[in-house]
């Protein structure tokens, strides 16, 4: 793994443990940066490149779990590698559940967190390109026709040709008209692949972002 795009984010208010990461982080050839506090994380420029956050639980103000919860709710896929110095198995556990990559106790060896760092950034990369071809999917998506999106939306349900005529108001012939355009704009092998299509692109709508 190539590190030269990938930036690891700290944040923890301890200065020492803060600045020691940081050298260690530095050694492995990541690019990193290092904030004393959620809010001061929060005021980062995005990085449009993979990433991951270590990320103390307990720190004035915006704690690492509230943290998580900001950006889960933002939308943006960063994993974290939790550290603290006290931990409990509920919040360990919540964290995890969460998406956490890992959850380490202080004081912690140094090939602990170097071993949580690849294991995030592999994670970054594959967040990524599941984004990269979600985004892909959705400009397919975004090229058909409000009628040819209805007739996606119906087909990938499972509707017959009749039953979608009937439900729209349409000739059969003018539905198999419309799902012939839907199989080629989102380029669509069969049926199940359209399908698949659907599933990933209807129900949510995803626009998850990184940061």
């Amino acid at each position: 793994m190539s590190p030269s795009n990938a930036i690891i984010f700290v944040v923890d208010d301890d200065t020492s443990l803060r600045n020691a990461v940081k050298r260690l982080i530095r050694s492995l050839g990541f690019t990193v940066e290092t904030f004393d506090s959620a809010q001061a994380f929060l005021t980062h420029e995005p990085h449009d490149g993979p990433a991951c956050l270590v990320l103390d639980i307990r720190m004035p103000g915006t704690s690492g779990i509230q943290l998580q919860e900001r950006l889960a709710k933002a939308g943006v896929q960063m994993p974290i590698i939790f550290i603290t110095g006290h931990g409990n198995i509920p919040m360990s556990v919540k964290a995890m559940k969460a998406g956490a990559v890992d959850f380490i106790e202080k004081p912690f060896e140094d090939q602990q967190l170097i071993d949580a760092i690849h294991v995030a950034i592999a994670r970054s990369n594959q967040l990524r390109k599941q984004q990269a071809e979600l985004n892909k999917l959705q400009q397919r998506v975004d090229s058909l026709t409000p009628r040819e999106h209805e007739v996606f939306r119906l087909v990938a349900s499972g509707m017959l040709n009749k039953q979608i005529a009937f439900d729209l108001g349409l000739s059969e012939k003018t539905v198999k008209i419309h799902r012939s355009r839907v199989m080629q704009k989102m380029k669509a092998a069969s049926l199940a692949d359209l399908v698949r299509m659907a599933e990933k692109t209807i129900p949510s709508n995803s626009n998850r972002k990184s940061i």
